[in-house]
C-alpha cells in the first residue's frame, strides 16, 4: 500500500530548493502505527521519506524521524502529537524502521490548512492500526508549546527550533515544587538564577528564600536579591527548637544522649521562663522561639550539677553540656548565631529581613552559609527552613504570603536513608515536600546527585527541570520520578548539551527539551570553572597572597 502519498513530479530536496517545499513536505504521510497500547504505541517509518526529509528547511520537519522528534496522527477532526522513543531495524523488511511511540497530548485540525490548534495535554480518542502518521512542522510546534493565559516564565528555546519559547506556568511549577537536576558543569547554577530572574521580574514584591552553600549566587543577585552571609546574618541561638539545640550542644550518643537531652530540656526551660517575653505565655514550652541568656542556661546547669553533688550522683552530663556551650560562646566562628548581642527580641525583624516582608523591591534573599562552621550548617539551614514553615502555620489566618524556598546541594540536607542518619534539617524539608503546599511553602530542590536524595522527596516535586546526568544511577531515580508521557524525553537526558534540559510534570503543558536563553554577565552566578592552562601561565606576588590568606585563614574572617 502507498500511503505515503505517491509519486511526486519533484523529490523534496528538489522542491525546498524552489522555496515552498515544506508545506508540501509537512501533508505527506511518513508511516503507520502498528500497535496501539495507552500510553504507548508502536510504528512503522518510511526510511526513504524521512531520509529526504532532511533537506527540509523547517528545523522541525528536518529532524522528524529521530529519536526525540514529534509526529502526529489524525483521529477524526483532531490531531494526536506524540514522541518517537524508540528506533530499530528489521532485516525482513527492508525501506522501514520501527519504533515506539508517547502520545503527549492533542489538538483539532485548522479545517484550511489541516494545522494544529487549540492544543491540550491527554488523550480522549486513539488511533486504529493502519492510521497514518505525518512529520510536525514548526507551525505545529508553536501550538504544542504556546503558553496560555497563566502567569508564566519564558526560560529558553524549544528544541530544534530558534524562535518557539519554552515557558514554565509559575502557579502550577510552585504550587507543587520543582526541582533542578544536572551533574557538575552542565550550566544548572546559571539555570537556576535565570529561573530565579524571571520568577523576580514577574513577581517583585515576591519572597523567596535561597540556601547558598557555596557563595556563588551573591554576585547574581547583587541588585535585585538581599544578600545575608556570617558578617550580616544576625541570626538568634533562641530561635532553635529543641531538637536544633540538641544537636548543637550534645555531644554523646545513644544511652547518654537521651541523659543529656533530659538535662538540657530542663535547665532550657527555666531559662527561657526568666525572660520578659515569657511574661503571660501559659504554655510556655522548650520549643518556644523565647530570647533567653546563655549563661542564664549554664548557670542552670551549674546550679542542677551542685544539686546531684550533695547525693553524690554523676555530674559528667553536666560538665560536658556546660564545657560545649562555653565553647561555643567563646569561639568567635560561632558569633553570628551565639552573639551576646542577639539577645534582644528580635524575632520580627530577622523574620522580616529574610522572608522580604516588605520586599523593598528585592524579593528574593540570597543566605550564603558557606562560611559557617561545617558542623552546624545543616542546623543553620534546618532553623531557616522550619522558620518558613512554622511561620506558613501560624499565618494562616491573615493575608497570605506565600515562601519559595531554594535548596542548593539539596542532597547534602534531605540525603537518603542509606547515607545518613535522619537530621533536623532533613526532616523539616521532607515535612516541607509533603505537607508545605497546603501552607504556602514552595520548595525548590537543586541537586547534582538526586539518587543521594531521600526516598520520596524528589517525587513530591511535581515540575522536575533535568540536564545532563552523567551517572546511570542517577538517571534512573529520575525516570522513575518523572511521569509516564516524558519517558522519551528521558532517554536523552545523557546526551544533552550545556545549557539544555528536559522540563516536565505541572510547570510545563507537555514535556519538552529547551535550551536556556544566555543570562546577562551581571546577572551569572559566580560559578565559572577555573582556567587552569591560563591561570598556570601567570606568576607574581605570592607572597603577598600567602600573607594576606593566612591572616584571614586565622582569624577565620573573608
Amino acid at each position: 500500500m502507498d500511503y505515503i502519498g505517491g509519486p511526486t513530479s519533484a523529490s523534496p530536496a528538489e522542491s525546498v530548493r524552489d522555496g515552498g517545499g515544506d508545506a508540501a513536505l509537512s501533508r505527506r504521510a511518513i508511516g503507520q502505527i502498528t500497535e496501539i497500547s495507552g500510553s504507548s504505541s508502536q510504528c512503522r517509518l518510511d526510511t526513504a521519506f524521512v531520509a529526504q526529509l532532511e533537506h527540509a528547511l523547517d528545523p522541525c520537519l528536518a529532524m522528524c524521524g529521530q529519536v526525540g522528534s514529534q509526529v502526529k496522527v489524525k483521529v477524526g477532526g483532531i490531531w494526536l502529537m506524540a514522541n518517537l522513543r524508540t528506533l530499530r531495524f528489521d532485516p525482513d523488511t527492508p525501506g522501514y524502521t520501527y519504533g515506539d511511540i508517547d502520545f503527549l497530548g492533542e489538538g483539532d485540525e485548522e479545517r484550511l490548512t489541516g494545522r494544529v490548534y487549540n492544543f491540550r495535554r491527554g488523550v480522549t480518542r486513539y488511533p486504529s492500526p493502519g492510521s497514518e502518521i505525518f512529520p510536525v512542522s514548526s507551525d505545529d510546534m508553536k501550538q504544542m508549546y504556546a503558553a496560555d493565559d497563566r502567569p508564566h516564565i519564558e526560560v529558553g528555546n524549544v528544541y530544534p527550533t530558534r524562535d518557539i519559547r519554552g515557558a514554565l506556568f509559575v502557579d502550577a511549577m510552585l504550587g507543587k515544587h520543582f526541582a533542578l537536576l544536572g551533574s557538575t558543569g552542565t550550566g544548572k547554577s546559571t539555570a537556576a538564577a535565570l529561573i530565579l530572574h524571571r520568577i523576580c521580574e514577574l513577581a517583585p514584591q515576591g519572597h523567596i528564600v535561597m540556601i547558598d552553600p557555596h557563595g556563588e549566587y551573591s554576585a547574581a543577585f547583587r541588585t535585585n536579591g538581599a544578600l545575608f552571609d556570617v558578617s550580616n546574618l544576625a541570626m538568634p541561638y533562641w530561635l532553635m527548637n529543641f531538637e536544633e539545640h540538641c544537636e548543637v550542644f550534645l555531644t554523646t550518643q545513644g544511652a547518654e544522649r537521651q541523659c543529656d537531652a533530659d538535662i538540657l530540656a530542663k535547665c532550657l526551660l527555666v531559662a527561657k521562663a526568666k525572660s520578659r517575653v515569657a511574661e503571660g505565655i501559659s504554655k510556655l514550652t522548650v520549643d518556644s522561639p523565647i530570647p533567653y541568656l546563655l549563661s542564664d542556661l549554664t548557670q542552670n546547669i551549674v546550679a542542677e550539677m551542685g544539686k546531684l553533688d550533695k547525693a553524690g550522683g554523676d555530674n559528667a552530663p553536666y560538665i560536658r553540656l556546660k564545657s560545649k556551650i562555653d565553647e561555643i560562646k567563646s569561639d568567635p566562628r560561632y558569633s553570628f548565631m551565639f552573639s551576646g548581642m542577639l539577645v534582644a527580641d528580635t524575632m520580627a525583624s530577622f523574620l522580616g529581613r529574610i522572608f522580604r516582608l516588605p520586599g523593598d523591591g528585592k524579593p528574593i534573599s540570597i543566605v550564603d552559609v558557606s562560611g559557617v562552621p561545617s558542623d552546624i550548617t545543616s542546623v543553620v539551614v534546618a532553623v531557616l527552613s522550619r522558620l518558613v514553615f512554622d511561620y506558613a502555620i501560624w499565618s494562616r489566618n491573615e493575608p497570605q504570603r506565600p515562601v519559595l524556598l531554594v535548596c542548593e546541594e539539596a542532597h547534602r540536607y534531605v540525603p537518603s536513608e542509606r547515607t545518613a542518619h535522619v537530621s533536623a534539617v532533613g526532616k523539616i524539608l521532607g515535612r516541607i515536600a509533603k505537607e508545605g503546599r497546603k501552607y504556602g511553602v514552595s520548595l525548590g530542590l537543586i541537586t547534582q546527585r538526586p539518587s543521594d536524595l531521600a526516598e520520596g522527596v524528589l517525587s513530591q516535586c511535581g515540575t522536575i527541570i533535568a540536564m545532563r546526568l552523567n551517572n546511570e544511577r542517577d538517571q534512573a531515580f529520575v525516570k522513575a520520578a518523572m511521569p509516564e508521557g516524558a519517558r522519551a524525553f528521558l532517554d536523552t537526558i545523557p546526551a544533552l548539551r550545556n545549557r539544555e534540559a528536559i522540563m516536565c510534570g505541572e510547570g510545563v503543558a507537555v514535556p519538552v527539551r529547551v535550551a536556556f536563553d544566555n543570562l546577562d554577565e551581571h546577572k551569572r552566578p559566580a560559578s565559572n570553572d577555573p582556567l587552569f592552562s591560563e591561570l598556570w601561565t601567570q606568576a607574581g606576588g605570592e607572597e603577598d597572597i600567602l600573607a594576606r590568606v593566612i591572616k584571614r585563614w586565622r582569624s577565620q574572617g573573608r
